[in-house]
């Protein structure tokens, strides 16, 4: 949106997620512009490895970079605990200011990063193809791995129920790399520890999204991790997920973020799909399978949430 890099012209992304009336400012920039029936937090899933002793930049055009990496035992017990009414209590302050701005018009949903992908960008120190540093610490130091993960799902834990305390109404953890892993690297490795973080959140009683990409091989391992929503990427079709997953949970997707990018009639075509394969049953949040992408106009994300709408609501 132009108003979002009017904005990023003036102040990094960090900047932006570190004060509240900017990061509000963003998360309420789609809700009268676009139509959609919630906001999602202004944040970054990076935002609790700092307080951990983590030294992190963003870089243009390549992304996030960590400049003290994960690699060791004795880097992971360095790995400070993490307070999040101090040390992220930006992020806390801007929940509260957009619940209060929202007045109840939607509700807003917090997030944060699930224990494998931060854990992947703790190794890696960035962005991977292959994740090879992230697997040969699982293959060769299981107990180191384990270790991490556990710290990271303990801090999660935290901060998600900090931010539900602050006024998140739903919240979701965001596993943008587990589909990296087959099926028993998963069970292994990630499953006990992200499976702890949704039973931490039980109690806090508002909807628990688990959303992964790549994750076709993955799904019923994923509802045994937990959750009551489960994000569907575009390489599946949404009725087969549902199923897999079950249908006794809701589920959100599924439309390629690259179709927003193509003429409006392939869209609505792409978009009609979807509604059919969800079949009308209660539980479907009409979504993108990933993050939106940057160059995507803004007129076809408006357009399609419109369309959604309207289908959704029997209106030809």
């Amino acid at each position: 949106m132009r108003e979002f890099r009017e904005l990023r012209k003036r102040y990094s992304l960090l900047d932006l997620c570190k004060t509240p009336d900017l990061a509000a400012q963003v998360t309420l920039q789609p809700i009268d512009r676009l139509g959609v029936d919630a906001a999602i937090l202004f944040a970054d899933i990076l935002l609790p490895l700092e307080p951990m002793g983590i030294r992190l930049a963003f870089v243009k055009n390549e992304g996030p970079k960590i400049f003290n990496p994960i690699r060791t035992a004795d880097d992971v017990k360095a790995l400070r605990p993490v307070a999040p009414e101090e040390d992220l209590r930006y992020v806390l302050e801007t929940v509260r200011l957009v619940r209060r701005e929202l007045n109840g018009k939607v509700p807003l949903i917090g997030f944060a990063g699930a224990p494998f992908t931060l854990a992947s960008y703790l190794i890696e120190g960035g962005h991977s193809r292959h994740y090879i540093q992230t697997k040969l610490l699982m293959y060769r130091a299981p107990e180191v791995w384990h270790r991490l993960m556990e710290k990271l799902a303990r801090t999660l834990a935290d901060y998600l129920r900090a931010q539900i305390r602050a006024g998140a109404q739903a919240v979701q953890i965001f596993d943008s790399w587990v589909g990296c892993l087959n099926p028993e690297d998963y069970r292994l490795y990630v499953l006990p520890h992200t499976r702890q973080i949704f039973k931490d959140l039980e109690e806090m009683g508002v909807p628990l999204i688990h959303f992964g990409t790549g994750t076709a091989t993955l799904l019923e391992l994923l509802r045994e991790a937990g959750g009551t929503v489960f994000g569907l990427d575009w390489r599946i079709p949404l009725d087969e997920g549902w199923r897999r997953v079950g249908t006794d949970v809701a589920v959100q997707g599924n439309l390629d973020p690259v179709a927003l990018l193509a003429p409006l009639p392939e869209i609505e075509k792409r978009i009609k799909l979807i509604l059919q394969q969800a079949g009308g049953r209660p539980g479907h949040i009409f979504n993108l399978g990933h993050g939106i992408l940057p160059e995507t106009p803004v007129e076809h994300v408006a357009a399609a949430v419109e369309l959604v709408h309207r289908l959704s609501a029997g209106t030809p």
